[in-house]
């Protein structure tokens, strides 16, 4: 599949059953609330995803059942968070057999690289397969800093397309423009900076809360992409407190209560992710149910 690098990616939670055994039927139905929705794009196998609890075996069938779902509605990307280079390599080559459009490549898990290290580590997925590849940069998750001047030496590989920027700072949006060509891709990778990095050339989205907002956040991002500022404003300000909880350490457990709040899954994660509980968990049901309870109409 051609890509189309716009729009809103969700990226996608992966659900589990009572004993945390893989529960792809749930997963899949929960896809198909958010492709009925409108977004333009999946990331499955990302940090919302639960990369790192699967084993390889249990990434690969989300994938090939994702694959056969979505039946090339829209493309498919897949994250690839691994420990070391070559096992990203060969996570990639077995992703193309699986039949993803895309990648996303995480830095090295655990170890933290330094820039140089970063960039030889990106590069040789990239070059491991003809798959466009995103580069994921998360600083605050995961402790590493792919820089402005890192992602424009990266945009030099041919199928190194895109960036998820999620460095907390909506400025590095544009110190990265301003180093690449105008075809490469900027996608905004943090919730409650979406509409800030839409303004500043970001070219799509991905998103977390869309998995229990599919609708509200398309309304989002059809609005600020047509102009309709004035609109966009007030449906973010209403979804904002909601964003908040994509920024936060526990934000797998969050948004997935989110959709299960909202009736699109459940809410349980792999070990050692507990469900929220106590006073945490009254305060973030607050801010689900008060969202739900005034959320905007939808034409």
């Amino acid at each position: 599949m051609q890509i189309n690098w716009s729009g809103v990616f969700p990226a996608a939670t992966t659900q589990f059953n009572a004993d945390e055994s893989l529960n792809i039927p749930a997963t899949l139905e929960h896809l198909e609330v958010m492709l009925n929705a409108g977004i333009n794009g999946l990331v499955m196998l990302g940090t919302v995803g639960e990369n790192c609890s699967l084993s390889q075996d249990e990434k690969f069938a989300v994938l090939e059942a994702t694959v056969k779902h979505v039946a090339g509605r829209v493309p498919v990307l897949t994250g690839v968070s691994e420990y070391t280079t070559t096992q990203a390599q060969e996570f990639a080559r077995a992703a193309k057999r699986a039949g993803v459009d895309g990648l996303m490549v995480l830095p090295p898990m655990s170890y933290k690289a330094d820039g140089r290290e970063i960039v030889a580590h990106i590069r040789g997925v990239a070059e491991a397969t003809d798959l466009p590849v995103m580069v994921y940069n998360n600083p605050a998750c995961y402790g590493v800093d792919v820089s402005a001047e890192a992602v424009a030496e990266l945009a030099q590989v041919p199928n190194i397309v895109a960036v998820k920027e999620a460095s907390d700072d909506p400025r590095r949006l544009t110190d990265i423009a301003n180093l690449v060509d105008e075809d490469f891709v900027l996608f905004c990778g943090v919730d409650d900076l979406a509409l800030e990095s839409l303004a500043l050339g970001a070219h799509g989205w991905i998103s977390g809360l869309v998995n229990a907002f599919p609708q509200e956040n398309r309304l989002l991002w059809d609005l600020a992409t047509s102009g309709k500022f004035e609109e966009a404003r007030k449906v973010y300000r209403w979804y904002t407190p909601l964003l908040h909880l994509d920024t936060k350490p526990k934000l797998v457990q969050y948004i997935k209560l989110a959709v299960q709040e909202c009736g699109y899954g459940s809410e349980l994660c792999r070990n050692p992710r507990l469900p929220i509980s106590g006073e945490e968990r009254d305060e973030v049901l607050r801010i689900i149910r008060q969202a739900i309870a005034t959320r905007p109409a939808i034409n």
